[in-house]
């Protein structure tokens, strides 16, 4: 199988994202109004790009922080990128779904079962790329036990089912995973500084 330099699908990657940042903040609608009461109408749009963004930015950090204890890719590592893309390009739908609609109990099932379907999709690109580069690579070793790699589709399966009952316990639980990948995953970043030069 023939092995690809990373730098493309960095670049690619990168690409993406930006575009459904720049998608997202295109849905909030200006106001025809020049008041501040007419900002108001629109906090549940903001809040829900906001927390989108967020996810988007923890995405970005942690797959960042991935590709670089990676030295090779290969077409199952590609696909796999792709296949994250793809569930993080909906982001910008079901956000814009979600805001526009009070964070009514479909639309804020439905951006969990996004948030969970992207979590997976991680999950099988890290797959992947430990595969590929083994059970003794500099990210097998930074990844450990990936206790917070476990606990997030659990707590995104919570908030779905908790959507049809009471969303802003969904909503909170959306949160709280976004809490708990705030602070950046330094496993990776530590395990590169502590490499000898």
């Amino acid at each position: 199988m023939t092995l690809m330099h990373k730098g493309r699908l960095e670049a690619f990657s990168d690409g993406v994202l930006a575009i459904i940042i720049t998608i997202m903040v295109l849905e909030i609608k200006v106001p025809h109004n020049e008041s501040w009461q007419a900002l108001l109408p629109l906090w549940p749009i903001f809040f829900s790009y906001l927390l989108s963004f967020i996810y988007l930015a923890i995405y970005w950090n942690n797959h960042h922080h991935m590709l670089q204890a990676t030295h090779k890719v290969n077409g199952k590592i590609l696909w796999a990128n792709l296949h994250l893309l793809f569930w993080l390009s909906l982001i910008p739908f079901t956000t814009g779904w979600m805001g526009e609609n009070h964070f009514a109990a479909n639309p804020a099932a439905l951006y969990g079962v996004v948030l969970f379907m992207a979590a997976i999709a991680y999950w099988i690109l890290q797959k992947a790329i430990l595969a590929e580069h083994g059970p003794e690579s500099l990210l097998a070793d930074a990844l450990g036990r990936d206790i917070k790699g476990k606990i997030s589709p659990i707590l995104y399966a919570l908030a779905i089912a908790a959507s049809f009952y009471n969303q802003w316990v969904a909503i909170g639980l959306y949160i709280l995973v976004a809490l708990l990948w705030l602070v950046p995953d330094r496993r990776i970043e530590k395990k590169l500084t502590d490499m000898p030069a």
